[in-house]
C-alpha cells in the first residue's frame, strides 16, 4: 500500500504554491515554539539519542533544521518533492538531509530502516490528515523505522481542534489567509478520535511510554491579534521492553 495519488498531488500542489517566507504556512511555527517544546518532553525517553533522527512529514524543513543542530544525523522526509525543494533551499549548508519517503508504503519504510538501522522519529500533525485507510499502515511504518531501540514522538491535533478549525473556516470573512490554501488544495484536516491515536500505535506493536496535551502553535492570528493555537495531544512510543 502507498499513499493515494490524490493525497500526493494535493501536497505537491500545496507546496508548489507555498511561499519560502518564514511563517507563511499555517502550521510552520518557529521551532522555538514547537520542536524545542516537544524535545523537552521527548528527551527523558530517548534512550538512544545517537540514533539517526527522522523528521517524518518534514515539509519545508523548519523543524528538521532545529533538530539537526541537536542530533548527529537528521533526515527530513516527505511525500511531496515540492516540499523537499523548499527544505533544501532553506538549508544551503545541508544541516539536515532531505529525501522523498512514502511511510505508508511498507517497502519504502523497510528500505529506509535497512539503510539507517533503528531511528528516532519525530512526527507532527501527519496522522490526522492522511486518508483514513492509510493511518494504520502509517503507524506500521513508524514501528518499522524505530525498530527495537528507537522512540517516536508524535503530536496530533486533538478532537477539540476540529471545532476550532471549522470555526475559522466558516467565519464571516472565510478562512484566514494562511489556512485557505490548505482547504483549496483539498487537504482538509481529518478528525481522529483522541483514543484512536494511541490505538494505532499499539496495533503496530508499539508501547506508549508517555503522553499529554499541549497547544499546537500556528503562524496565523485571530481577529483580535492573538496567535491561533489548536488543542493537541503528544505521545512517546517505542518497542515493548
Amino acid at each position: 500500500m502507498s499513499v493515494t495519488s490524490r493525497y500526493r498531488a494535493a501536497w505537491e500542489g500545496f507546496w508548489r504554491e507555498a511561499s519560502d517566507e518564514p511563517g507563511a504556512v499555517f502550521w510552520d511555527a518557529d521551532a522555538e515554539l514547537t520542536a524545542k517544546v516537544h524535545l523537552a518532553l521527548w528527551k527523558p525517553h530517548l534512550t538512544n539519542p545517537a540514533l539517526p533522527l527522522i523528521d517524518l512529514g518534514c515539509g519545508n524543513g523548519t523543524q528538521s533544521r532545529f533538530l539537526a543542530d541537536r542530533f548527529p544525523r537528521v533526515l527530513g522526509v516527505d511525500v511531496a518533492e515540492a516540499a523537499l525543494e523548499h527544505a533544501r533551499h532553506a538549508d544551503p549548508a545541508g544541516r539536515a538531509e532531505y529525501r522523498l519517503l512514502d511511510a505508508v508504503d511498507k517497502g519504502d519504510a523497510e528500505a529506509l530502516h535497512a539503510e539507517l538501522g533503528d531511528a528516532n522519529v519525530y512526527m507532527r500533525g501527519v496522522l490526522h490528515q492522511v486518508e483514513p485507510d492509510d493511518r494504520r499502515p502509517l503507524a506500521d511504518g513508524l514501528a518499522t523505522l524505530v525498530g527495537e531501540r528507537g522512540r517516536v514522538f508524535l503530536v496530533e491535533p486533538s478532537e477539540a481542534a476540529g471545532a476550532v478549525l471549522r470555526g475559522l473556516a466558516q467565519g464571516p470573512a472565510g478562512p484566514p489567509s494562511k489556512l485557505a490554501p490548505v482547504f483549496r488544495h483539498g487537504i482538509v484536516p481529518g478528525a481522529v478520535a483522541d483514543d484512536a491515536v494511541s490505538e494505532y500505535l499499539r496495533t503496530a506493536g508499539l508501547t506508549v511510554l508517555a503522553s499529554g496535551g499541549l497547544p499546537l502553535v500556528t503562524t496565523e492570528s485571530a481577529p483580535d491579534g492573538s496567535r491561533i493555537e489548536l488543542p493537541s495531544q503528544w505521545l512517546v512510543a517505542g518497542a515493548p521492553a
